[in-house]
């Protein structure tokens, strides 16, 4: 099951924040009770100390029983990322062998290849993945789309690791699609641009997608996820959540991650247009846990969607 709501208010199962604070933990927030609001909204520094703290974040699942995927992992040269890149690959444990169908899975910002695939494998082998075999790739801190020095993340995709795959005997003609905070951004940004072309998308699961209110926020937080707010508007996954209406969505993010409110407005947004994603705004933070935590539903979404449209 996908981790329970947060606790109502007056739960007693852990220390409020405020007890937190009064109990002098160590978090020192200037201008008492009108302080205090701002940072558990989030305004000012210091949230995930909070969240930490109270035990809002929670903790990783234990390791999962079973046999983990088979990793293979090899290096080349992309011509639409001007570098070379890792691309590793994990075939489903007990699944019928080449044949079956791929999940993309998209890293976060300061991730890598090797680090989301460290998250999958034991995300597939909690779900019992055997009908979806899972690649990662290199993409930089690009946010996943072309950037203004040529860098194009999605066309290695498209046009190298793709037919890369399919020469191995994968099945590519119709894909999933799963990303992390700025992969979680990326992997809606894919699905959105498929779903007007080919391969088609089965099914895309963003996991704490990193989605920003407006170009400023967006170099803010990070001064190279986009180049200019014409690059923002042209990439804005909300704006062109229409193109999702065919897509079976999961959308997951924790109650204390700061993509929150953004991904409860993509939420609302596809519901409005019919597609009410599944996944939900969740008790957690934007951190390894939460993402060990819900891949394995996300993983077991794609795998149902997929099997479903074969």
């Amino acid at each position: 099951m996908v981790v329970g709501e947060r606790p109502a208010h007056g739960d007693r199962r852990r220390p409020s924040r405020r007890s937190v604070l009064a109990g002098g933990l160590g978090v020192v927030v200037a201008g008492g009770a009108a302080a205090y609001g701002l940072v558990e909204r989030g305004v000012l520094p210091g949230k995930y100390t909070l969240a930490r703290l109270d035990g809002a974040c929670g903790s990783a699942p234990p390791a999962p029983l079973g046999t983990p995927p088979t990793r293979s992992e090899v290096t080349f040269y992309s011509a639409y990322r001007r570098r070379t890149v890792t691309m590793v690959t994990l075939a489903p444990a007990g699944g019928p062998g080449g044949g079956v169908p791929v999940v993309v899975g998209l890293h976060g910002a300061g991730s890598d290849a090797r680090q989301l695939a460290s998250l999958l494998s034991p995300a597939m082998t909690a779900a019992r993945i055997t009908g979806l075999a899972a690649v990662t790739v290199d993409g930089g801190g690009t946010y996943w789309h072309k950037r203004a020095d040529g860098d194009d993340p999605i066309g290695m995709i498209i046009y190298e690791v793709l037919p890369r795959l399919a020469s191995a005997g994968r099945q590519t003609a119709r894909i999933a699609v799963a990303g992390v905070s700025m992969g979680g951004y990326g992997a809606l940004l894919l699905a959105e641009a498929l779903a007007r072309r080919t391969p088609a998308v089965t099914a895309v699961a963003a996991v704490s997608p990193a989605l920003f209110a407006s170009y400023a926020d967006a170099v803010a937080a990070s001064p190279r996820s986009f180049d200019s707010p014409a690059d923002f508007a042209r990439h804005d996954v909300l704006t062109q959540a229409p193109a999702l209406r065919g897509v079976p969505t999961w959308i997951a993010c924790g109650i204390d991650d700061p993509f929150e409110a953004e991904t409860t407005r993509l939420r609302a947004t596809l519901a409005d247009l019919g597609r009410a994603p599944a996944g939900g705004i969740l008790s957690g933070c934007h951190d390894d846990a939460f993402w060990a935590r819900n891949l394995p539903n996300a993983l077991t979404f794609l795998a149902q969607k997929t099997e479903e449209g074969r």
